[in-house]
């Protein structure tokens, strides 16, 4: 059975259509469908239902899936364990990060990286951290930079590499901004943009209010920090901004005695061999983290 059959098959699987799928394998629809066909034929059944434009896996992909995904798996893994049998950093790396740590902390790191490691090739995906976590838990990529989750089990193994700190921010003409001295009660009385519910962010922020027993007037909410910036400086609400993006488009409100932060990271799964080039990005960040302190 062709490995690249059941890649065909776990993209067709993830991404819920064939044109998507050869999209992210770099080929053709056809290729694709008869990488499909040929993977059908070989197991005499049925894998994907086609009715008008929907895919969905039948009962015979539904059991194929995990174990195609373990194949592969085991697979890369002895690929890797071998490639690591020499010192030489190459081959290719799967990574994840967040849309704000790939903007505004990851690169000067990969800079450093790739004039150290040229013959090494990057998968990067731009992901929610939420998501990223997934795909590390589930074997899909080797190691992402995100925001931490606030509690990681096994086999997920994380390091932190930036304390992020937060804070409140507001329009500069908006009237909390001439405020000297504000408390979470009285930011509750006016519109709030949030990270999105499903976020790490989200969490830190609301075990915030939570713990103050006040409840946030949220009006919208979304994961992605440069939209919360956007709509914080055009005076639709009030929200809270890791210090590195701060500039003169918002103010920073002054809230005494309260103190906001997030962590930020990389994790990998404790299951799957690190190649050389994971473990050496691994160290650039250790790097990046004793230059921050």
């Amino acid at each position: 059975m062709d490995t690249a059959n059941l890649q065909a098959f776990l993209a067709v699987a993830e991404t819920g259509s064939f044109s998507r799928a050869a999209e992210q394998l770099h080929l053709t629809q056809p290729a694709v469908s008869k990488r499909i066909a040929i993977l059908e034929q070989q197991l005499d059944a049925r894998l994907f239902d086609r009715i008008a434009r929907h895919v969905s896996l039948t009962e015979a992909g539904l059991a194929l899936k995990p174990r195609a995904e373990q194949v592969l798996s085991l697979l890369n893994d002895t690929r890797r364990a071998l490639s690591n049998l020499s010192s030489e950093v190459s081959g290719r790396l799967s990574i994840a990060t967040s849309h704000h740590i790939g903007l505004h902390r990851l690169p000067p790191v990969l800079r450093e990286f790739t004039r150290r490691h040229p013959q090494v090739s990057f998968d990067i995906q731009f992901l929610d951290s939420e998501v990223a976590y997934d795909k590390v838990l589930h074997g899909e990529i080797e190691l992402a930079v995100i925001t931490l989750a606030p509690e990681i089990e096994p086999p997920v193994m994380s390091e932190l590499i930036w304390h992020d700190p937060l804070d409140f921010v507001i329009a500069p003409e908006h009237p909390l901004a001439r405020q000297k001295s504000l408390d979470l009660a009285q930011l509750a009385d006016y519109p709030a943009v949030f990270p999105g519910t499903n976020t790490f962010t989200h969490k830190v922020v609301s075990d915030l209010f939570e713990r103050h027993h006040v409840q946030p007037q949220i009006s919208m909410s979304t994961n992605y920090m440069e939209t919360i910036k956007m709509m914080v400086s055009i005076g639709l609400a009030w929200s809270v901004l890791p210090r590195s993006m701060l500039d003169s488009q918002v103010s920073v409100l002054p809230l005494p005695g309260v103190h906001l932060q997030r962590e930020l990271g990389c994790i990998w799964h404790s299951g799957r061999t690190q190649s050389n080039a994971a473990r050496a990005l691994i160290d650039l960040l250790r790097d990046a983290r004793r230059q921050s302190s």
